[in-house]
């Protein structure tokens, strides 16, 4: 990569207006200092969430309003509209953007950067790209630097419903890419989102299909374990600041 290597930050949203202004602003505001192209992929919004986009529209690099299938086909368009040299980012409305890693040109293709993740006012999502991410998804969207160079073609899975991204990521640990955790690089992610909704059919089904019956049995047992002995709670990826 080099010098003129920007970020894509991708807000994905459907009737979101409650708090989709201070997700833009958010990024709007790192604008000045950082060479981010912003992308907005609206669903179709009938709640006022398209009357701030367009207050937003000069400071934009693309948007757009029209039905989609689902979060994850509205995650590829915004894949596919991204710039191809960029790292890319998705923030869902109410998300917000924190603080950026510098000198992000200095970064390779088969690179992803990484970071921490506020969740909530009080907890902060530890983030892990190693076995963990077998088990389960233990990286965030929200602080998630994927070069498109990486990989070209819109990368998510629509047959997944909510778990497209970690099966995204395993795909992506799987071709041996390099993961840098940056402390520099840190979001916010908005409490109630689809990170805090489960289907656990969905994430052994994926990690069966990346990783093999073993892994999956694994993952199994943990989530057992973790219900039988409470002590093992303190294991879980978040840490209170």
């Amino acid at each position: 990569m080099n010098d003129e290597t920007g970020i894509s930050v991708i807000t994905v949203v459907r009737n979101g207006a409650l708090h989709l202004e201070e997700t833009i602003t958010s990024v709007v505001e790192k604008k000045l200092s950082s060479n981010i192209e912003y992308l907005v992929i609206d669903g179709g919004s009938t709640d006022g969430s398209l009357d701030i986009i367009k207050k937003y529209a000069d400071q934009l690099s693309y948007w757009v309003s029209e039905p989609d299938s689902g979060i994850y086909d509205a995650m590829n368009k915004g894949w596919r509209a991204a710039s191809d040299g960029n790292f890319i980012l998705f923030l869902g409305s109410g998300d917000r953007l924190v603080s950026l890693p510098d000198n992000i040109g200095c970064y390779g293709r088969n690179d992803v950067l990484y970071g921490d993740v506020l969740m909530g006012e009080k907890k902060v999502f530890t983030a892990r790209a190693d076995c963990h991410l077998k088990l389960y998804n233990s990286l965030h969207h929200q602080a998630l630097l994927v070069s498109k160079a990486c990989h070209p073609a819109a990368p998510f899975n629509t047959f997944y419903r909510l778990y497209a991204d970690f099966d995204f990521n395993q795909r992506l640990m799987k071709r041996g890419v390099r993961f840098i955790y940056l402390p520099q690089f840190v979001t916010y992610a908005y409490p109630g989102g689809m990170s805090d909704q489960q289907n656990i059919f969905e994430s052994l089904t994926i990690i069966r299909n990346n990783y093999g019956l073993f892994w999956m049995l694994l993952a199994v047992g943990g989530k057992i374990a973790m219900n039988i002995f409470p002590l093992l709670k303190r294991f879980r990826p978040f840490r209170e600041v």
